[in-house]
């Protein structure tokens, strides 16, 4: 699908179920699957269910769009159940192939930092990144995100075990 930058501002806004379909083109692509802990091929009822079923279970899902199509998602999950890791949440995400690079993993970050900081009292995000995905790596340092350990051989990607890194972000916050 062809698509003019320089006119498209994205915007970042929460995911709604009909966003299913838009969201498994996202997984679809080779690069946005590599990057992730995803399985291929997902399909748009699988996730239909996920974003129904996340609104109650404290999942903050967001979208990147560009001319009204999600080009990538960003999921925040919290433990509002959860009284000992309430302050804590952690973030997946995954930009279209056709869009990587092009800011639009910088906006879901910002926004998803926002939304922890400014609205939800997360003093602790966390997320895991392959070791050799390096602009992940980059964009994550840029927000204060902090390598905290490696878990090897932590997944399985085309065929190949791979290491992961875990990575957090704290703010200092007083304890309610």
């Amino acid at each position: 699908m062809p698509h003019d930058t320089q006119s498209t501002t994205p915007v970042v806004r929460h995911a709604a179920v009909a966003d299913a379909e838009a969201i498994a083109r996202i997984f679809a692509g080779p690069r946005a699957i590599w990057g992730t802990l995803q399985i291929p091929f997902p399909t748009a009822e699988k996730w239909r269910k996920r974003l129904e079923e996340g609104q109650n279970a404290g999942i903050f899902s967001l979208v990147a769009c560009v001319d009204l199509e999600p080009v990538g998602i960003l999921g925040l999950h919290t433990h509002p159940h959860e009284p000992r890791i309430r302050h804590a949440a952690s973030l997946g995400m995954a930009v279209r192939d056709d869009w990587q690079r092009r800011g639009i993993g910088r906006q879901l970050v910002q926004a998803a930092v926002d939304l922890a900081d400014d609205w939800l009292g997360i003093s602790r995000l966390e997320l895991d990144v392959y070791v050799d995905n390096e602009p992940a790596i980059l964009l994550y340092q840029r927000f204060g995100f902090q390598v905290e350990g490696t878990k090897r051989r932590a997944a399985l990607r085309e065929g190949r075990w791979v290491d992961v890194l875990v990575m957090a972000r704290l703010r200092e916050t007083q304890v309610p």
